[in-house]
């Protein structure tokens, strides 16, 4: 958590680029986070330079020569904006597009995503303005600049081209805790975004497994190999580098990769664990989807494809969270019903937890719920637990306003909320009632906010899996008095109106 000081600051750079003429919160975010690699680098060179002197030996591998040393932040930082502006635009920035090319900057694979790096502040105030309040941030003060970061991109408030738009931090950290990745575990989102999904993953891995992160092993497989994201946005593959990078995970797998198009056969099998929230595009063509895919389930349609790629991704025993629209649950194609039947006949479907409609605003108003389900290739569903979020913390409207103290809010608030605070904020409950859903939640009724469907109720209904198909509803019992009592007392109410009318008439004279 950011200090409101922070938070100014961060507020104040952002304020300065609208001012100065650029408005698109992805471009702001771009532009930030160039200059932030920028400062890391020259970091990361004088570690570099500093252990070369105590050792009396050549620098290892260094970022920067003799040639390149005037692009070092150190050197940039103090320039007048007049001089600076034509350094970054003639200087920098080329030199960042050939870093792909390079081992000079293999610290991250963010240097891989550099080679369409584009300048563009427009004037040399504003480049002297962001500089000096980059200079400000306190990017080597553990956390907080993991915070830092979040807080930027959470600034994105507008859903992309593509159907992809931010899952809230909340709800990543609730499929996540539900999850429980390990230090074992190989985490893949396809769809990776801003990389919120991962970022959860590794926060929770270093919170919950810390010693067993001091193992060089395990912390080599933890910067490495742990985490993996693919997407088709070279802008977000730069900002979802960077945020791992900022968050502690120092060269994760972040490609290109065009998910639905391109063939996932040299992937089949390989990761244990899929958070996605996939973007929901509607319709592809059939000529540009993957075939392996289409050999999977034949459909056009997004959702579907991307639930298929998981099956495909995920190794035997591996587990998978995904958002999906509610339509996936109770659509009535072919598709639809060949896919649900899959995830419950041949696979093993945990969960369907329903999240209100207004989770995803102002982004999108799109009702939701997310799938947990393990692949086994040979069955094992034996009754899928539901559970109807009604409330996540926040209003449901546009403005998506706290609706208690943030110590209260999330999937682990820091202290028990009571029962009205849980009629605010249902997440703690989803999390608690999880843990029991091979135990005492069988013994819930489907009246109750969350309880167990036996797979041959699921099957025997087409393989809905929309809790409304399952949930009864409570019917309030009304005392009916008895008729003679109802018609006595008509029969009073009709003798006062006609006392009441023979009096006005005589007063009316």
């Amino acid at each position: 958590m950011i200090t409101g000081e922070l938070r100014t600051k961060i507020d104040s750079l952002w304020d300065a680029f609208w001012s100065g003429g650029i408005s698109n919160p992805l471009e702001v975010i771009e532009q930030i986070t160039y200059l932030i690699f920028l400062r890391r680098l020259d970091d990361i060179q004088t570690v570099k330079e500093r252990k070369a002197n105590r050792t009396s030996s050549p620098i290892d591998r260094p970022i920067y020569t003799d040639e390149t040393d005037s692009l070092r932040w150190s050197n940039l930082k103090n320039l007048h904006p007049d001089l600076m502006f034509p350094r970054f635009q003639d200087g920098v920035f080329p030199w960042l597009r050939d870093l792909s090319g390079a081992d000079a900057s293999d610290e991250s694979t963010y240097a891989h995503h550099m080679r369409d790096a584009r300048f563009t502040i427009p004037t040399p105030g504003l480049l002297g303005k962001v500089v000096d309040l980059i200079n400000e941030l306190p990017l080597d003060a553990g956390d907080t600049k993991g915070d830092l970061y979040e807080y930027m991109l959470g600034k994105l408030a507008t859903a992309g081209q593509n159907g992809q738009f931010r899952t809230p931090r909340h709800i990543i950290e609730l499929m996540v805790r539900m999850m429980a990745p390990g230090p074992n575990d190989e985490v893949c989102d396809p769809a990776c975004g801003t990389a919120g999904f991962l970022v959860g993953a590794a926060e929770y891995i270093a919170q919950t497994h810390h010693e067993d992160l001091l193992d060089p092993a395990i912390r080599d497989h933890y910067d490495h190999g742990m985490f993996h994201g693919l997407d088709f946005d070279r802008t977000m593959l730069r900002i979802a580098s960077m945020n791992l990078l900022m968050h502690g995970v120092d060269q994760p797998d972040i490609r290109y990769r065009d998910s639905l198009a391109e063939s996932a056969a040299g992937e089949a099998d390989k990761y244990s664990m899929i958070l996605a929230n996939p973007p929901f595009a509607g319709s592809l063509d059939y000529a540009t989807t993957a075939k392996d895919l289409q050999a999977i389930v034949k459909t056009k349609k997004t959702e579907l494809l991307f639930l298929a790629l998981f099956l495909r991704l995920l190794k035997p025993g591996g587990r998978a969270a995904v958002i999906v629209p509610d339509g996936v649950l109770f659509g009535s194609t072919k598709a639809h019903k060949e896919l649900r039947k899959m995830l419950v006949e041949g696979h093993k479907l945990d969960a369907v937890v329903k999240l209100p409609s207004g989770v995803f605003k102002p982004y999108a108003g799109v009702s939701t719920a997310i799938l947990f389900f393990t692949k086994t290739n040979s069955g094992g569903t034996d009754t899928v637990w539901f559970y109807e979020v009604t409330a996540d913390g926040f209003s449901l409207d546009d403005k998506r306003t706290p609706l208690l103290p943030d110590t209260q809010l999330g999937a682990a608030p820091a202290t028990a909320l009571t029962e009205e605070e849980h009629t605010k904020n249902n997440l703690p409950d989803v999390l608690t009632r999880w843990a029991l859903r091979n135990g005492s939640e069988h013994d819930r009724p489907r009246t109750a906010q969350s309880f167990c469907v036996p797979r041959a109720n699921i099957s025997a209904q087409d393989y809905d899996l929309s809790l409304n198909r399952y949930k009864e509803i409570v019917h309030e019992e009304v005392e009916h008095r008895p008729p003679m009592e109802i018609i006595e007392e008509l029969e009073r109410i009709e003798a006062e109106i006609q006392q009441g009318m023979s009096e006005l008439k005589g007063m009316l004279g």
